[in-house]
């Protein structure tokens, strides 16, 4: 059962955030691992902080490729939050707003990018800077990539939280303290004077894909008793990573085999027993591989001898997923437990390659047996895993775009068997405005404005 945390205070009961000063003209940004002063406030300063109270902020500059400048107000804010036993630790998120005054209080949506890595240098928080090593290069290729995800957010007018959703722990998979990261984030972001939203009362949405969904579901399940007062009034998420166990099971000897040992890395991070676990029954070779993948970003890491047998690294008496401890580990990572109280978009890849459907078919099914559960499950049968990702993203901005103009869902649940949601006619000239804005972006223009 986790505990309910203390509630965020309100912005104006907050200790003035005193906004660090821009860096230096073509003053290159430190990656997180050397800027510890930030990234790693001290230990009793981040104790003595409320769950997204913020400890430091600065602004930062954007770019597309690390290179082009990208026309909007950014700063990163450090703040209190909690890893999945409840304790404090430190965490990061980037903040962004167009430019200007909105005629209207502005939403805010929480982007959860698939981060997928094991180093820190690998975060959004570095990959979306302006002067940074190119993400191309240090492999950090899905936070570079859906930044523009970030940015066709931003087109709508709206504010964003991208918050590095692993912690300090880079614990790539690990879902109960990525969920508590994304909601303290957005606390932070409420609380954050030049982001020009109204606290608590502003409309909050949450978004994420592969990776960023894990972060996302549980954000989604702990929201009600984590953080109650914020006002979610929708999620979307695709390509869910339900069930790790699963996830192991269908990777095993295949081609996505390299990113999920990078997964198990991660969330043995969060777990002293399953880590201890691993390390006991590991053979040296899946020692020497496991060593190799450490601080990789997902590039890499992926490409890291994929289509060997993960499960046989681990010497036990059966299979090592039915191990006492390794199913405590992954029932705690388990999405399904508790049905969201806000309305749900929930889209998979039915033939998906890399993250099996049976499990999100198992946990919108758990949703919809409970009372209150508003769910829209997509099922698109053309695509795989990675082409569903922008395919499907038009059709869930537009969903969150009702949301947010305060278009009431259909209550209950509903299930949609489609060939492709490429076919969805309604999202077509959202991504036409979208790119056209990005690309608009590129030479000068506000985004958003």
């Amino acid at each position: 059962m986790t505990t309910p945390a203390a509630a965020a205070p309100e912005a104006s009961d907050s200790p003035e955030v005193t906004v660090q000063p821009p860096l230096a003209p073509f003053t290159w940004p430190k990656i997180p691992e050397f800027d510890t002063d930030f990234y790693l406030p001290p230990a009793d300063v981040v104790a003595a902080a409320a769950p997204g109270q913020i400890i430091a902020a600065r602004p930062v500059e954007l770019a597309t490729l690390n290179v082009i400048p990208t026309q909007v107000d950014a700063w990163q804010l450090s703040f209190r939050s909690n890893n999945g036993r409840d304790e404090p630790i430190a965490a990061v998120t980037t903040v962004i707003k167009p430019r200007g005054v909105p005629a209207a209080p502005r939403p805010l949506i929480s982007i959860q990018l698939a981060e997928d890595s094991l180093a820190a240098y690998c975060a959004p928080s570095y990959a979306m800077r302006a002067g940074a090593i190119p993400w191309p290069v240090t492999g950090a290729v899905t936070s570079g990539a859906q930044f523009l995800e970030v940015q066709a957010a931003l087109a709508q007018g709206w504010a964003v939280s991208v918050p590095d959703h692993q912690g300090p722990n880079n614990s790539f998979a690990a879902g109960p303290v990525a969920g508590r990261i994304t909601l303290d984030g957005i606390r932070a972001a409420e609380n954050f004077a030049p982001m020009q939203l109204a606290g608590q009362a502003t409309k909050v949405g949450m978004s994420g894909y592969s990776g960023g969904a894990i972060a996302t579901g549980h954000a989604a399940e702990l929201a009600g008793s984590y953080a109650p007062e914020l006002d979610i009034v929708g999620v979307t998420e695709g390509g869910t990573p339900a069930e790790l166990g699963a996830l192991v099971d269908n990777a095993n000897n295949t081609l996505g085999s390299g990113i999920v040992a990078a997964g198990i890395i991660g969330a043995s991070r969060e777990d002293p027993e399953l880590a201890g676990f691993i390390d006991e029954h590991i053979d040296p070779f899946g020692r020497a591989l496991f060593a190799a993948k450490d601080n990789l970003c997902v590039g890499y890491s992926s490409a890291l001898l994929p289509f060997v047998n993960l499960k046989g690294f681990l010497h036990t008496d059966g299979d090592p997923i039915q191990q006492p401890v390794v199913k405590k580990a992954l029932s705690a990572m388990q999405l399904g437990g508790t049905t969201p109280n806000m309305p749900l978009y929930v889209y998979h890849s039915n033939p998906d390659w890399l993250v099996p459907i049976g499990p999100v078919n198992t946990m919108v099914d758990s949703y919809c047996s409970r009372p209150g559960a508003d769910v829209t499950y997509t099922r698109d049968h053309f695509s795989e895993h990675i082409t569903l990702e922008l395919i499907a993203f038009p059709s869930a901005v537009l969903w969150m775009r009702d949301r947010f103009a305060g278009v009431p869902v259909e209550p209950g649940c509903r299930t949609n068997d489609v060939g492709s949601m490429a076919l969805d006619t309604r999202a077509h000239p959202l991504f036409v405005d979208a790119v056209g804005e990005i690309i608009a972006g590129l030479f000068g223009k506000p985004i958003g404005s």
